[in-house]
């Protein structure tokens, strides 16, 4: 069959990719670490984190998973946040353990929460401190035994993060009470991964990489069910049709949208990683 649109694609723009380049999106991660190293992958407060320092947390991150969790391959792990650093070492550390990533939007209510988590399965959550008053309202209602939490200014230089969780707690009050006794701190599961053996696990294109919900606007929100092919297709779109008037290794992005949104994720995260840029 003729295909007609292909008439309407720009001289410069393919009209197939390989969505076999990488056999998942670990392997593609990896690859753009090694590779640039020591430029910056992303911007937060000002506070800048190299893809060197990006595969050593995540992959702290997974070992955690891995040896203090005991979480197997295709367990879920939900993430609860808004844009922070915490967010790719949380994201790559889930997929790196061979885990599926739950994008929660921080904005939840209990009810929307506790649909999304059960519905999902979740075995742990990595939620800002924030949103922690949500989660305690309806963990015990799902399967989650492993609570991870972080505060905004985590990731920041000792005196800044001090600084910033203060303002937001103590002057802004946008923490709400909570009562999670058996929470870990994100800071510390780092601490403990970095002396844990991580083991790569083995993944192949129609693993389940993220299960992500619709907005829900309509009825109950529905967990796609998106395998590390299926984005790493996505990811070879995007670059197909952007990759003219972008150069590997000097781009940078404004990401206004959050992270969660499937937009952000393939486009602002895992594009601009693979093409080694830099994300605000």
């Amino acid at each position: 069959m003729e295909k007609v649109w292909l008439n309407r694609y720009p001289s410069d723009v393919p009209a197939e990719i390989d969505p076999d380049a990488h056999r998942s999106l670990v392997e593609m991660f990896e690859h753009s670490v090694q590779q640039y190293a020591d430029q910056t992958a992303f911007i937060n407060m000002g506070q800048v984190m190299t893809f060197r320092k990006l595969e050593e947390r995540s992959r702290a991150f997974a070992a955690y998973l891995q040896n203090e969790l005991k979480l197997k391959k295709g367990d879920r792990v939900a993430i609860m946040m808004p844009n922070l650093l915490q967010y790719p070492i949380a994201l790559f550390g889930i997929l790196r353990a061979g885990c599926v990533a739950v994008n929660v939007n921080p904005l939840y209510t209990p009810r929307e929460l506790e649909h999304q988590l059960t519905d999902a399965g979740a075995k742990a959550i990595v939620i800002v401190s924030n949103f922690a008053h949500t989660l305690e309202k309806v963990v015990d209602n799902t399967l989650v035994k492993h609570v991870i939490l972080t505060s905004l200014g985590e990731q920041l230089p000792r005196a800044k993060g001090t600084l910033v969780n203060f303002v937001v707690k103590y002057v802004k009050k946008m923490v709400p009470k909570y009562h999670l006794p058996h929470a870990t701190s994100m800071r510390q599961t780092l601490s403990r991964g970095r002396r844990m053996q991580y083991v790569k696990p083995f993944l192949k294109g129609d693993d389940v990489a993220f299960l992500q919900y619709t907005g829900g606007t309509t009825g109950l929100a529905k967990g796609a069910i998106l395998t590390h092919r299926n984005m790493l297709a996505n990811v070879y779109q995007a670059k197909g049709t952007y990759q003219p008037v972008l150069n590997a290794g000097e781009e940078v992005v404004v990401t206004a949208l959050p992270l969660y949104h499937v937009f952000a994720l393939t486009v602002n995260c895992l594009l601009f990683i693979e093409m080694g840029g830099r994300t605000y």
